[in-house]
C-alpha cells in the first residue's frame, strides 16, 4: 500500500492487524503512527487500550506477550513499538504473529532502516497486514509534496512559493510541515499562498534566495547574481555556501539534460527533468546562454568549490569571498 492509500483506510476506520513502518523517511511513518493514535480508539478508552513501547527497552518476547493480550474494554487494543530498530532480532517476532487476538493492532516504527522483503517474516507481515517502506523524497520531489499536502488541508500555493520554501527548507518533510502550519495558522482559510506570504511569515526574502539566483544564473544577469551572493555571504547560517553549490550543481545538471533532451515541448521537458512546467522557460533560457562545454565547465568549478566549501584548501578564506570567487567562474 502507498502512504495516501494507507491514511484513507485509517480515515475510514479500516484497520490492519500489523503495520510494520520502515526505511528512511521518519515523516511518513511517524504521520501513519499518528493517524493511528487518533483514529482506532475513542479518547476514553486510550488509557487502558493505548499502550507505547521504545525499542530499546524491550524484547520480542515483551513485544508478543503484550500483543496476545486483550483490551480491557472497547474493540480494540493498539500497541506501538517506536525506535524497534533497536530491538535485537526482531525477526523472532514472527511465530508469534500468526495467532495475535483479532482485537491488537500491532504498530512497528523500523526508521532509518528496512527488514529484507525477501524472508519470510516480511511476507507474513505483507500479507497479515501492512509492510511499508518509506523512502526519502529527493529535492525535486518537495514542491510536489508541498502543494499535495496544503491541498488536503484546502491551501493552494505559488508554482514559486512552493520552490523557494523547498529549495530553503530541504528534504526534512517535519521542518517543512511545520512551516506550512505557521503559514496556514497565519493565514485565512483557503488562501492562496505566494512568496509575500513565504517571506512574511516564514522569513525567506522573495528576492534574495536561491530561486532568484538559479535565475539571475540562468539569464547571465551578473549584477543581480552578485547581490544574492552578497547577501547570502553576509547571512551564512541561512545560506551555507555548501548547500548554495549543491543547489547550483543541481540546476546546471538540468540545463545540462535540456540540451539533451529530443522532445523540448514544455510537458516532455518538465518530465525529463522532474521540473514544474511553470519554470521551463529559465530553463530554455539557460540553455540558449550557456553551452554545452560551457556547463561541464561550470560542473566542474563547482566540485572544485564543493571541497573549498568543506574546508579543503581554504581554512581561512571567508564565504562570502567564496560566493564572490564562485560566480565570477561560472559567469565568465
Amino acid at each position: 500500500m502507498t502512504y495516501e492509500q494507507i491514511i484513507t483506510s485509517i480515515r475510514n476506520k479500516v484497520f490492519h492487524p500489523i503495520y510494520f513502518l520502515m526505511g528512511e523517511e521518519a515523516y511518513f511513518i511517524d504521520s501513519i503512527t499518528e493517524m493511528l493514535e487518533e483514529n482506532v480508539l475513542e479518547e476514553d478508552y486510550r488509557a487502558f487500550n493505548q499502550l507505547v513501547m521504545y525499542g530499546r527497552d524491550v524484547d520480542v518476547l515483551t513485544i508478543a506477550n503484550q500483543a496476545r493480550t486483550y483490551p480491557m474494554s472497547g474493540n480494540y487494543q493498539l500497541l506501538i513499538v517506536k525506535e524497534a530498530q533497536d530491538v535485537k532480532d526482531i525477526e523472532k517476532l514472527e511465530p508469534y504473529l500468526a495467532n495475535l487476538p483479532k482485537s491488537t493492532i500491532l504498530v512497528i516504527n523500523y526508521k532509518y532502516k528496512k527488514i529484507d522483503g525477501r524472508k519470510s517474516f516480511a511476507k507474513q507481515i505483507d500479507k497479515k497486514g501492512v509492510l511499508f517502506e518509506s523512502k526519502k523524497l529527493y529535492d525535486n520531489n518537495i514542491p510536489d509534496w508541498i502543494n499535495k499536502y496544503l491541498q488536503q488541508k484546502n491551501y493552494t500555493i505559488s508554482p514559486k512559493a512552493s520552490q523557494i520554501m523547498a529549495d530553503f527548507l530541504g528534504t526534512d518533510l517535519h521542518k517543512v510541515r511545520n512551516e506550512l502550519e505557521k503559514l496556514m495558522i497565519s493565514l485565512p482559510p483557503k488562501s492562496r499562498i505566494t512568496d509575500d506570504e513565504v517571506e512574511r511569515n516564514v522569513g525567506i526574502s522573495k528576492d534574495y534566495n536561491f530561486f532568484e539566483l538559479q535565475k539571475a544564473l540562468g539569464s547571465r544577469d551578473i549584477l543581480k547574481a552578485n547581490r544574492i551572493v552578497n547577501y547570502f555571504g553576509s547571512n551564512k547560517k541561512e545560506n551555507p555556501i555548501l548547500k548554495t553549490v549543491i543547489l547550483i550543481y543541481n540546476f546546471y545538471l538540468k540545463v545540462l539534460k535540456y540540451h539533451y533532451a529530443t522532445d523540448k515541448s514544455k510537458n516532455a521537458v518538465a518530465s525529463v527533468l522532474g521540473v514544474n512546467p511553470f519554470f521551463i522557460g529559465d530553463y530554455q533560457e539557460a540553455a540558449k546562454n550557456y553551452s554545452i562545454a560551457k556547463i561541464v565547465d561550470i560542473i566542474a568549478v563547482l566540485r572544485e568549490y564543493d571541497l573549498k566549501a568543506k574546508g579543503y584548501g581554504s581554512n581561512s578564506v571567508d564565504d562570502s569571498e567564496l560566493y564572490k570567487e564562485l560566480i565570477f567562474k561560472i559567469m565568465h
